[in-house]
């Protein structure tokens, strides 16, 4: 049976404490996006629909969630699901984290379904080998929870550090980690890196690009990819 490639193209942002929130419906429809992942957001602020763009799920137990929009024109959400994953000191003491992944199933309304999820790791406080672990726990999970379907995370890893050592793992274990064309951080002067970025498995990645600056400490970033669907 042949197979046919859908474009996708989805913006990841964390919005510092939910004070970028003003900028999510500009981004949208500047890029003509098919989903919107969100992190650092108030779950209990943001409105249903963002353009074309409609509110599929959020996380419930965060005191900065988790959320993902869909284009409703384009998309059915078929599931949605918010995972816990291992906890870092600050998650226990400072500001608790309960779920750092929100994942959604997409059906295609022209055929085909995808996996898009909003991450978030443990803070910088945390150690690599911790945020190593909650990667591999979030792709089980979303390996669980959608089988057999092209998927998509994005987010902010807050892995700026030691990255080839993360991408052979990832290499090992059948995903691709794509990482933008310049830096995603920029609060301090003397201090930036890749901290948002995308891992797949069976979708192809076209480009990530670095959005300009608002107002969160994060830049946005757009991915652009495409998954096969069975032609009919």
């Amino acid at each position: 049976m042949q197979s046919t490639e859908r474009a996708l193209r989805v913006i990841s942002y964390n919005l510092r404490e939910h004070r970028a929130h003003a900028e999510i419906a500009p981004l949208a429809a500047r890029h003509d996006i098919d989903v919107l992942c969100l992190q650092e957001c108030d779950t209990t602020k943001l409105p249903q629909e963002v353009g074309a763009l409609r509110l599929a799920s959020v996380t419930a137990r965060n005191r900065l969630g988790l959320a993902v929009y869909y284009s409703q024109d384009r998309f059915e959400l078929s599931g949605s699901a918010a995972f816990e994953l291992s906890k870092s000191m600050h998650d226990r003491v400072m500001s608790p984290a309960h779920e750092r992944l929100l994942a959604v199933r997409l059906d295609d309304r022209d055929g085909g379904s995808i996996a898009v999820s909003s991450f978030h790791a443990a803070p910088l406080s945390a150690g690599n080998a911790l945020r190593r672990k909650q990667i591999d726990e979030a792709l089980n999970r979303l390996r669980e929870y959608a089988p057999d379907t092209p998927s998509l995370m994005v987010g902010d890893y807050n892995y700026p550090w030691f990255f080839r050592g993360l991408d052979r793992r990832m290499t090992r274990n059948g995903y691709l980690v794509s990482r933008s064309d310049s830096p995603t951080y920029a609060r301090y002067r003397y201090f930036s890196g890749h901290f948002d970025f995308a891992i797949s498995d069976s979708v192809r990645i076209e480009r990530v690009s670095t959005l300009p600056q608002g107002v969160s400490d994060h830049l946005p970033v757009m991915v652009d990819a495409h998954y096969a669907v069975q032609a009919a």
